[in-house]
């Protein structure tokens, strides 16, 4: 009998030990980890270079209030500040927590230049921003909700559907959250363009930009941020996941106007942006953020978009579509996923369901490529068993 309660459907497998893109389980067999997490360890497994800065920082110190300064934060926020778009950020303990935060920071922001009413977020139908009960209802997932009451303040509009964007703008609209890749949502990217065009409504309207990069920041898509290739410059990004490589930390970035209604005591989070979790995000930064790195993302990303589109062409009436970019893969089959995933297990491959029928595959950033030929093998076996 499990004491946990019952909110996970947990696979009757477990894990003894990882080692970069690989786990092994309690009764030995060897799996390729593709799920990592859920984009969560950027680096694999007990990547040396984490382990090592997790024992030096653990000996000295773990946990400090933020009553007082905090290096190891302040050394962070830097190297966030200078690699991006942001002026200012501010320290969570998770993804959910960070979108949270840009939520306040973008309503605080009109209430500090006398327009309160601005509150309403505008946000893509079931999209996923996290499972506080803020962020479930900016998700706008009825499935979500169900059961938690009603949190207002949010508004939706379909995933396309621009005409809908515009009308949902009312002069109640602080701002707009997406996701540039939506990772839950089914791994769908949104144009380019559109980010431009958003942006370009956004100063039109006078409203504020949020882009969630959670899932697909901290160089999964092949750039430090997905939203970079567009050009555009967002005011507020929540990130959390990959920065820690796999150790809780998040945090919101934000330009100087809007981080101007953040005023003492306006939020605080008592473990946010503690020593331990600092270091070793600095540590991730100094690895995942450099030109060589992003570079390899992308051309590991191209081989393995273009071996899973082979497979598409190859099994037709399985595969429907080949959705991402860099690191964040999606396949979207043409009938449930389950069974799919299942057998990819039963193979020793690790991957995820998103919506849309949709297997979200997410290696390491640091993968190797004959890793990601070994998954091909592992995809393509599962597609001629089910064809």
């Amino acid at each position: 009998m499990s004491y946990l309660a019952k909110n996970y459907n947990r696979k009757k497998i477990s894990f003894k030990y990882g080692k970069g893109s690989f786990l092994f389980s309690s009764n030995g067999d060897k799996y390729l980890d593709f799920v990592q997490g859920i984009a969560v360890n950027c680096l694999g497994h007990a990547h040396p270079k984490l382990v090592k800065t997790i024992k030096e920082q653990s000996k000295k110190l773990w946990h400090v209030s933020n009553a007082f300064q905090i290096p190891e934060g302040e050394k962070l926020a830097k190297k966030l500040c200078q690699k991006t778009f942001a002026d200012y950020v501010m320290f969570q303990n998770s993804g959910a927590e960070a979108t949270e935060a840009a939520i306040k920071v973008a309503r605080r922001y009109f209430y500090s230049i006398g327009k309160p009413n601005k509150t309403r977020i505008l946000c893509v139908k079931n999209s996923f921003h996290g499972r506080t009960l803020a962020a479930i209802f900016a998700s706008g997932s009825k499935k979500m909700t169900q059961g938690f009451g009603y949190v207002g303040g949010f508004d939706h509009f379909v995933f396309g559907n621009h005409k809908s964007l515009k009308k949902k703008i009312t002069k109640n609209t602080a701002a707009i959250m997406i996701e540039p890749i939506m990772g839950e949502g089914g791994i769908k990217v949104i144009p380019d363009w559109c980010l431009k065009e958003l942006r370009k409504l956004c100063n039109k309207k006078e409203i504020l930009l949020i882009l969630d990069e959670v899932q697909c920041g901290i160089s999964r898509s092949g750039d430090f941020f997905a939203f970079e290739k567009s050009k555009v410059k967002p005011d507020i990004v929540p990130i959390a996941k990959g920065i820690g490589g796999g150790f809780p930390i998040g945090a919101v970035l934000m330009n100087k106007k809007v981080a101007a209604g953040m005023t003492p005591g306006t939020h605080g989070s008592t473990y946010a942006g503690n020593p331990l979790a600092c270091s070793v995000a600095n540590t991730v930064m100094d690895i995942v953020s450099n030109k060589k790195f992003l570079n390899n993302v992308k051309n590991l990303s191209k081989y393995l978009i273009l071996n899973l589109n082979q497979l598409k062409e190859k099994y037709p009436k399985i595969i429907k579509e080949i959705r991402g970019r860099g690191l964040l893969i999606g396949i979207q089959l043409k009938s449930d996923q389950t069974k799919f995933i299942k057998k990819l297990m039963d193979n020793r491959l690790l991957t995820i369901r998103a919506a849309e029928n949709v297997v979200r595959i997410l290696p390491p950033l640091n993968v190797k490529r004959n890793e990601i030929s070994q998954a091909l093998k592992i995809i393509n076996k599962v597609c001629s068993e089910l064809k």
